[in-house]
């Protein structure tokens, strides 16, 4: 039902785009911020700028300059993620529960970036990914876990190396269809200097999902802003990815001014959370993407985006009412998901997300997710619905041009089907108490990033979890932690 809505809304939405083209908008680059599109948004009056327009200025600052005026790219980045929580109350606890006990962790990530411009139109970026240390209770227990970076970490039992690994590779060809050119500011995603106006986009190789999908320029990036899996993302898009986050792929985007539209085929993992993907998507097993993006605000002579998102997944998924039949008639001591014979079953979502400047440097934004909740969370967490909304506040405002300070808040839920077969003791690849008072998992987080030197940036991170895991019978928990960014 949802895919057939959003179908409805993209075709809607396209009309929108084509009468929004219509009018005398400035162009627009679609990978900036909504903070840095406000000044080419606004108009100019008696030869001044609106006072609520920012200053476009660069947003972070590097250890070593980048270099420019050339075909090449080389940059790399660290990111050091240390947290730790007082004991809580917890009436029981079962093998995914995250532990009541005192426990602390820190996570790194260092990444190597590379890419090559071939032509005008044509270039190969390739990342490599080193990634160590792990996540408090061998980062389980949690639907909005702590810490987005421990997906790229070995955990406790997990077959994962820890030698640095091939992160992105992909061929990114663009072709133009229009002769007017926008502005492009230079990415490890992206070397041109320039684009056309109008173009589409064809990307190839291994990557990330989120690199293009559910973007959001204040709640995106664990480097510099949130860190808790269902603020940074939206939690209930169960998006394709082995146990790093990778996938291979390919994405089709059509850029106009205001607008754009995006696709993506993409291969699953052979099991639930698993690190090797199905090279035979003919056999069934792959997953459909679509976004239709509106670089529009909602707030007259204000700038924000919004972002439609519904995806389908086909893979060898258990289904939760199955899983508990089975252990009504007693075939199973337990509900097990994965005990079931190879079938290819579907999950299908959708998602919202919005951006809106509000002030000078101000913005807030939001997520909403949804998806079918009948067949086992498979890539991403455990959950079946999700909302958030948050504001970041940018330094210029206290004249710390490379600051930020940002506080959000998320709801997460389940299924009816998902939660009784967690209350009968069933276990997902992240949660399983062994038992269920069910609740929503409710999570606050607010962070700060300060700037200390060149590309060195630091800053503390709080987050409150109600409910953790879904349980009544469990938490609150506190989660105080700190960040080291180093950005090369």
């Amino acid at each position: 039902m949802c895919t057939r809505i959003l179908t409805a809304t993209f075709a809607a939405g396209l009309c929108l785009s084509a009468a929004v083209a219509q009018l005398s908008l400035p162009q627009i680059d679609p990978r900036q911020s909504p903070d840095q599109r406000a000044s080419a948004n606004l108009p100019e009056q008696a030869g001044q700028s609106d006072p609520s327009s920012p200053a476009v200025d660069e947003q972070v600052e590097t250890m070593l300059p980048h270099l420019s005026n050339t075909r090449f790219w080389l940059s790399g980045q660290a990111n050091f993620i240390s947290q730790g929580h007082p004991p809580f109350f917890a009436k029981y606890s079962g093998k995914n529960s995250f532990q009541s006990n005192f426990q602390d962790a820190t996570s790194r990530i260092l990444t190597l970036y590379t890419g090559v411009r071939l032509n005008n139109s044509t270039e190969v970026l390739v990342d490599v990914e080193d990634a160590s240390g792990f996540g408090m209770s061998n980062s389980l227990g949690l639907a909005g876990y702590t810490n987005l970076d421990v997906v790229r970490i070995p955990g406790e039992g997990s077959p994962l190396s820890t030698a640095p690994y091939l992160a992105r590779a992909m061929i990114h060809k663009v072709f133009a269809l229009s002769r007017d050119k926008v502005e492009n500011e230079r990415s490890a995603l992206s070397l041109f200097d320039e684009l056309p106006r109008r173009r589409l986009e064809i990307r190839f190789g291994k990557f990330d999902m989120v690199d293009f999908f559910d973007q959001n320029s204040v709640g995106s990036d664990t480097h510099f802003q949130f860190i808790n899996w269902t603020i940074d993302a939206n939690g209930a898009y169960d998006y394709a990815a082995d146990t790093r986050g990778y996938t291979v792929g390919v994405t089709a985007e059509y850029e106009d001014q205001s607008w754009g539209l995006r696709f993506a085929e993409a291969l699953m993992p052979k099991i639930a959370n698993g690190i090797d993907l199905v090279y035979k998507p003919w056999q069934g097993m792959h997953a459909d993407n679509w976004e239709y993006e509106l670089r529009r605000g909602f707030i007259p002579k204000k700038p924000g985006v919004l972002r439609l998102l519904a995806y389908t997944n086909y893979a060898n998924m258990g289904i939760y009412e199955q899983a508990v039949a089975q252990f009504q008639e007693h075939l199973a001591p337990v509900p097990d998901i994965t005990n079931h014979p190879f079938r290819i079953t579907r999950k299908y979502g959708c998602g919202i997300n919005v951006e809106q400047n509000l002030a000078r440097h101000l913005t807030a934004f939001g997520r909403f997710g949804w998806n079918n909740g009948k067949t086992e969370s498979f890539v991403y967490t455990e959950v079946d619905q999700t909302f958030s909304a948050g504001l970041e506040a940018h330094g210029s405002m206290w004249h710390r041009r490379y600051d930020r300070a940002s506080i959000a808040f998320a709801s997460n839920a389940i299924s009816k089907a998902h939660q009784t077969y967690l209350a009968d003791g069933g276990y997902g690849f992240l949660l399983g108490d062994g038992a269920l008072n069910y609740g929503r998992e409710t999570i606050l987080e607010t962070y700060y990033t300060a700037h200390v030197w060149r590309g060195i940036y630091l800053g503390p991170d709080i987050q409150h979890i109600n409910n953790p895991g879904y349980n009544r019978d469990r938490g609150p928990v506190l989660v105080v932690g700190g960040r080291l960014h180093l950005e090369f």
